[in-house]
């Protein structure tokens, strides 16, 4: 019988792709989804939707009852800047929502794990200095970084005084086909668009903050190697944890220049006032991940954001 996998989130920008690599490996995919911010048209054909706020009792119920042998926990709120303007309602979403699915994995009769996106770049803070390894400290710059966070210590706690099998992925800033262009963290979503538009390309601060960029295919990827590999006794924070990323800073600036280059756009570079939470610096050490999965990431920045500009000026027609 083919595997059966929960995604929750699973019409979002990561989710969907995820949902894309377990059907091309059997699995059967189930994606759970209030579409509040996924698309119904990003599910594949081969996924059943189940249209659910992952907070509800009934999603609990399709978590606890569906028979699932993994759980991929993608639903989340994941604007930085509305977990700063309203923490309650992120706080809502991404630790109430991952508790309800927590608390409906461990009444289940077949327990599934629990794969959970965590964050490879605000979960680590401004205190350290990149590429973030797994075990260093942890000082999150905003309360969508402490949430996560929150979430990693709840599955360590799980994982020790009920036996739930966990594994958390901390993503470095993913690009790449589907992204929301609406988002506060689609920045190279954003920049194709507005090169699409010709409108001039805004970076905040002095464009110098640098990230990881890690394209979603190789995410999904990672998510999918995730759900069966052996790895060591959970319940202890960052023994299950990886991060996913190229352990490559890019500033902005950088990013900026190279969209142009490959979109052969010229368009300007504004410049507006530093955002509140914002980190300076970001990228991750991927050594661990490379070990206990086998994970390289298999696509270069720039051949990455050409196919992502690519599929932005598909989508105009």
């Amino acid at each position: 019988m083919s595997p059966r996998a929960l995604i929750t989130g699973g019409a979002g920008f990561i989710g969907s792709h995820i949902a894309d690599a377990l059907l091309d490996r059997g699995y059967q995919v189930v994606v759970l989804d209030d579409l509040s911010t996924g698309r119904r048209a990003n599910v594949p054909a081969g996924a059943e939707l189940l249209t659910l706020d992952v907070r509800s009792t009934d999603a609990a119920r399709v978590v606890r009852d569906g028979g699932f042998d993994v759980v991929f926990h993608q639903a989340a709120q994941i604007d930085v800047r509305k977990s700063v303007a309203d923490p309650v309602a992120d706080a809502s979403i991404n630790v109430l929502g991952a508790l309800n699915v927590l608390e409906a994995v461990r009444a289940a009769k077949r327990r599934p794990r629990v794969v959970f996106s965590s964050t490879g770049g605000a979960i680590y803070g401004d205190f350290v200095t990149p590429p973030n390894v797994e075990d260093y400290a942890k000082d999150p710059e905003s309360p969508y970084g402490i949430a996560k966070l929150a979430v990693e210590h709840y599955l360590a706690y799980y994982g020790r005084q009920h036996g739930l099998e966990s594994v958390v992925l901390r993503y470095a800033n993913v690009y790449g086909p589907r992204q929301d262009p609406q988002g506060e963290a689609g920045v190279v979503a954003i920049f194709c668009n507005r090169l699409l538009d010709g409108k001039p390309l805004t970076v905040f601060g002095d464009g110098r903050q640098t990230r990881d960029y890690v394209h979603v295919k190789d995410v999904a990827a990672a998510n999918a190697a995730a759900a069966t590999v052996a790895l060591p006794p959970a319940g202890r924070l960052d023994v299950r944890a990886m991060n996913v990323g190229t352990g490559i800073e890019t500033d902005v600036l950088t990013l900026a220049e190279t969209l142009r280059r490959v979109s052969g756009r010229d368009v300007a570079i504004d410049f507006a006032p530093t955002r509140p939470g914002e980190q300076l610096r970001s990228a991750v050490e991927t050594g661990k991940i490379r070990r206990l999965l086998g994970w390289t990431p298999q696509r270069s920045l720039a051949d990455g954001l050409r196919e992502t500009y690519d599929y932005f000026a598909a989508t105009r027609g």
